[in-house]
């Protein structure tokens, strides 16, 4: 692609590039004459850098200068560029660090990739070969830790999640609630995991890297700020498990409605008749199980452990949705009754009379635990005979 065409693409689709720098005297200036080559849509955020820095851009009037007070982290200076840029008028934003690490020669690398995609929707990952290039060791190392939980989030196994060259669609996220915690160099995970749920696609494209100890200012911390990279992610399994799957399912069920979904999810899936009838029982006994609040995450959980189909497990658990609680507690209150014994009689008429639970506590556990144990084998069984009839006459149709 040659240079008039990636100009003429920066503003055919709105983009521009975005430089957080804080005190990096020493390189900030040969960046931006490289980037200058491609567009001069540039928004640099300095992040209470020292005068030096200032004076730097004093002489880059035709570049988009926010200057911030004090140092608050690469993070929340990226979020101010962003929303900066889409007040703009841009869609997209090209991000690359200021400490010489990246080339402006590869931004139309990004270009090319954006401008053949199909799918405009779009973040793209600039891939610095972790592997074989001349890094730092921590730099590395942080990656790889920040990639293994990036890919435990959104299953997406990216090469390399920390890289800074990226290019954002920026006008697509600018309805994303960023956590006010991700200030520094965590943030970028974020926007890859947020990106991800929202449907936005994510790629890698190639880039070189530059790693010169005698001029390169890092700000990168591996022990400080690979943990916070850690805590974002505890708190985004936690999200994923009981909003994101929860939601993804049900949407997925009502696009492609009950009698789609369990033709093509439930029986044509690739799974074995054994494994999803395994799934059926696991989702059924977790749901009839007396762990009220905690169905979601225990059944994806042990649909995790036990190597089960999730989405199997998670719609079977859903057996005591909201409108099926009273009948739910019904039986298992009956079944209690005869594990027990006893002879008292429920009716459907005393959870509307706020039958309180509690009084019939072992009644109700010992019944739900055994309820959920039956049920579960029952439902198990029938399933495997089922999806192993279902299997063998599409063997018999395309064997």
């Amino acid at each position: 692609m040659n240079l008039d065409t990636v100009k003429s693409h920066f503003k055919s689709y709105n983009c521009c590039v975005i430089i957080p720098t804080y005190n990096n005297q020493n390189t900030l200036k040969r960046v931006l004459d490289s980037v200058l080559n491609f567009t001069d849509s540039i928004i640099v955020v300095n992040d209470g850098s020292t005068q030096e820095t200032s004076d730097i851009l004093s002489k880059y009037p035709q570049i988009d200068h926010i200057k911030k007070p004090k140092n608050t982290g690469k993070g929340t200076a990226l979020k101010t560029g962003f929303k900066h840029a889409v007040d703009q008028g841009f869609d997209y934003a090209i991000t690359l660090d200021s400490d010489g690490q990246h080339f402006a020669k590869d931004i139309p690398v990004f270009i090319e990739a954006l401008a053949a995609a199909e799918n405009k929707n779009l973040l793209l990952i600039g891939d610095r070969n972790m592997n074989e290039a001349n890094v730092f060791a921590a730099s590395a190392k942080g990656n790889r830790i920040s990639s293994y939980w990036v890919r435990a989030v959104t299953g997406l196994d990216l090469r390399d999640s920390q890289s800074g060259f990226r290019l954002y669609p920026v006008k697509a996220m600018a309805a994303f609630r960023y956590l006010k915690s991700t200030k520094k160099f965590e943030f970028e995970v974020e926007a890859i995991v947020k990106s991800h749920w929202a449907g936005i696609s994510i790629g890698h494209v190639p880039i070189h890297v530059l790693y010169d100890e005698n001029e390169r200012v890092s700000h990168f911390r591996p022990f400080m700020d690979i943990a916070r990279i850690v805590v974002l992610i505890i708190w985004f399994l936690l999200v994923r498990l009981f909003y994101i799957t929860p939601r993804d399912f049900f949407r997925k069920l009502k696009k492609k409605g009950l009698k789609r979904f369990l033709i093509e999810d439930f029986l044509q899936h690739g799974d074995s008749p054994k494994k999803k009838a395994f799934s059926i029982a696991l989702g059924v006994f977790i749901g009839l199980s007396p762990l009220w609040g905690f169905h979601t995450v225990i059944v994806l959980f042990l649909a995790v452990v036990f190597k089960l189909n999730k989405v199997i497990a998670f719609a079977f658990s859903n057996i005591s949705l909201p409108p099926l609680i009273p009948f739910v507690l019904l039986i298992s209150l009956q079944t209690g009754n005869w594990i027990l014994g006893k002879r008292t009689a429920y009716s459907l008429q005393d959870f509307t009379t706020q039958l309180d639970l509690l009084d019939h506590l072992e009644t109700y556990i010992i019944g739900s635990i055994t309820l959920s144990l039956l049920a579960a084998i029952s439902c198990g069984l029938l399933g495997y005979i089922v999806l192993s009839f279902f299997n063998q006459k599409k063997e018999n149709v395309y064997g």
